[in-house]
């Protein structure tokens, strides 16, 4: 149940400025993802101002486009001329588009965020503060059959209930035109059918302490109307499966996307594939989650196909000639008797996806429980998802990074070449699982967007759980750079031990044998697959005293053209890189460095840039290699095998 987090002692700081008290108040708010979430809602404050002729103004403070009330802080708010607001609500006529440029031109402010698509009807409302939440509890009730009569039976005579219409300046001159006449004295809050819930007072705590109380009351009354649905105990996604079902929903995008999952009781309900069809929990998730979602169960393509042609004919019913298709196929979907997958462009998006989708389950199993779930029809839906400003959003959206929705796999990624390519393909768009045996890893890496997984590549079973770890994390696997490595100390044949000999055969070769048989699988489900090797010039010219490396990193240049020949068929490629003398790795330490220096009589300098271009390789060197060799540069070559050492004339 929904609690007041109002404290007397941390509001006391902001008596003296509206501005900082709206902030504060708009953080406890956004605070209760079952009030507003990733960005929903928004709040507003009147104020005066005094301007640059020492004329008194009246303006609102109303969130601006774009902001989160969770995280809002001052610069958040957009300060708009209150007497353009009420002249505005006044006009009988006014398209969205015109009344966003209307609202930006009345801004004191023009670096400010642009502001809410709900700031005239923050202005018409005469209190000091305005609230608007999205309340998962009250449009719950609201989406139920009779969910009017039962606001009323909630609320009484205390609110005023406005049926559904579209956000923007219809619903502004609608509630402006509902509340003409209405003794305010007496109004608690205003509920919007199948939107949301405003809450109003002089004072901040009065506005937000109504919100909490009116939630309140809605939640007791699922809590006491509602049923006990028959649900089971869901079970566990499993990764082969998840992965098809996200190469399906990839190739209907005709891009890679990221799928993350939540385990939900509401995919083992009887009716779960009717139920998710009908409708979202309010109009405005239609812009993240579509009007539906999927229903997957057992051929995952075949029903991927069938969400996308009813999407079509959705969009063929209800389209104008200033609409376009936006991509058919699901942004999400259940999975029978597990729960859902969201899918988005990037792992921000799919969580988004996720959790505006995962409150969506648990409203329509308390609606289900208070007499059904009952949305608005489908028209109403089109035309906030085909908004005119959704669609001009559309038409301005820019490319997306190379490797954007694409999943990679990278072992000895704590440092050198690992590291550097964990880096460079994240900042280039993609979800990477960072390997390595040094438990550092787990925790090196602060971005979401990057697993750091503790993995011996020597141990099947945990290479094994690494893989279905990172599919269960993001979805797939589309790319490997199978990079761990050791290099052993300088030996020559009859010096070396059997021990040293084994070490770089299991780490150098075997390694790479492993990883590859485990997630052939994978990569066969993958988007665009691709493993990159990285082997070493000492393949094509090995060096004396190198016998346990140069062995072991032929071994796996040979694994890589088997598997080139082996997995053509399924569109993976295989290529290998052989850099040679890149000394910014963990390989090269300075032990190492300096004998090998000395065994070619050189200081290490000369020893570093010791190729016909004297130049010094890097570790982003051999990353822009790997990430071109996974990308669209190399998207016609397997097989290969390119040299990154400056030139060397042994291999000329």
């Amino acid at each position: 149940m929904i609690k007041s987090l109002w404290n007397d002692t941390e509001a006391a700081k902001y008596t003296n400025d509206d501005l900082a008290m709206r902030v504060y108040t708009s953080r406890l708010l956004g605070a209760d993802d079952t009030l507003v979430l990733h960005g929903g809602g928004n709040t507003s404050v009147k104020s005066t101002i005094t301007n640059i002729f020492s004329e008194k103004e009246e303006i609102i403070y109303v969130k601006g486009s774009g902001w989160d009330l969770a995280t809002i802080e001052k610069p958040g708010f957009a300060p708009v001329r209150m007497d353009m607001l009420l002249k505005l609500a006044k006009l009988e006529t006014l398209s969205d588009t015109d009344m966003v440029n209307y609202e930006r031109a009345a801004m004191i402010d023009p670096n400010a965020p642009t502001p809410s698509i709900e700031a005239i009807l923050h202005a018409i409302i005469p209190f000091k503060y305005v609230d608007h939440t999205h309340t998962d509890a009250v449009v719950t009730v609201t989406n139920t059959p009779n969910g009017k009569d039962k606001i009323k039976e909630i609320y009484g005579n205390s609110v005023v209930i406005i049926d559904y219409v579209m956000p923007g300046f219809i619903l502004a001159k609608t509630v402006y035109e509902a509340t003409k006449n209405i003794d305010w004295s007496k109004t608690k809050g205003i509920v919007l059918l199948n939107h949301g819930l405003f809450s109003f007072a002089d004072d901040a705590k009065t506005s937000y302490e109504n919100m909490i109380e009116m939630v309140s009351m809605a939640e007791k009354y699922i809590q006491q109307k509602g049923k006990k649905l028959e649900t089971k105990e869901p079970k566990s996604f499993e990764p082969l499966m998840l992965a098809s079902i996200r190469q399906s929903v990839s190739r209907l995008t005709e891009k890679a996307i990221v799928a993350t999952t939540t385990l939900s009781s509401f995919a083992t309900l009887s009716n779960a594939k009717e139920l998710v069809q009908r409708g979202p929990l309010t109009p405005d998730h239609t812009i993240r989650t579509k009007r539906f979602g999927a229903f997957f169960e057992s051929d995952f393509k075949a029903e991927t196909e069938e969400f996308a042609d009813n999407y079509k004919t959705y969009f063929e019913t209800y389209k104008e000639e200033k609409h376009t298709l936006i991509n058919p196929a699901p942004n999400y979907g259940i999975l029978k008797d597990s729960g859902l997958i969201a899918f988005g462009a990037t792992l921000k998006d799919a969580k988004i996806i996720r959790d505006i989708a995962t409150h969506t389950l648990s409203s329509i199993i308390n609606a289900e429980s208070v007499g059904g779930w009952s949305t608005l029809g489908a028209k109403d839906l089109f035309e906030i998802e085909y908004w005119e400003l959704e669609q001009a959003k559309l038409k301005k959206s820019g490319s997306k990074p190379e490797f954007s929705g694409k999943i990679v796999l990278i072992t000895g990624a704590a440092s050198g070449i690992g590291k550097v390519c964990t880096e460079q393909f994240v900042a280039n768009g993609a979800c990477v699982a960072a390997l390595d045996i040094n438990p550092s890893i787990e925790t090196m890496y602060k971005k979401a967007e990057i697993l750091g997984l503790k993995c011996n590549v020597t141990n099947i079973d945990e290479i094994k759980a690494a893989i279905e770890k990172t599919v269960l994390t993001f979805g797939g696997l589309d790319i490997i750079i199978s990079n761990a490595g050791i290099f052993p100390p300088s030996a020559n044949i009859d010096e070396l031990g059997l021990d040293m000999w084994q070490k770089s055969m299991d780490i150098n070769l075997t390694s790479h044998f492993l990883l590859l048989k485990e997630a052939i699988p994978y990569l066969k489900l993958g988007i665009d697959p691709a493993v990159v090797m990285i082997a070493s010039k000492n393949v094509p010219a090995p060096g004396p005293a190198a016998g346990a490396y140069s062995v072991a990193k032929a071994g796996q240049t040979q694994l890589a053209r088997v598997a080139a020949l082996e997995l053509a068929k399924y569109n993976v490629r295989i290529n290998s890189i052989h850099p040679h003398a890149v000394f910014d790795t963990g390989i090269w330490t300075d032990e190492v460095l300096a004998k090998r220096a000395a065994h070619y009589g050189m200081s290490i300098e000369e020893y570093k840039k010791n190729n016909l271009l004297k130049c010094e390789i890097t570790s982003k060197d051999v990353a822009n290699m790997a990430m071109a060799m996974a990308g669209r540069v190399f998207e016609k070559t397997t097989g290969a095998q390119v040299a990154l050492d400056g030139g060397s004339d042994r291999i000329i």
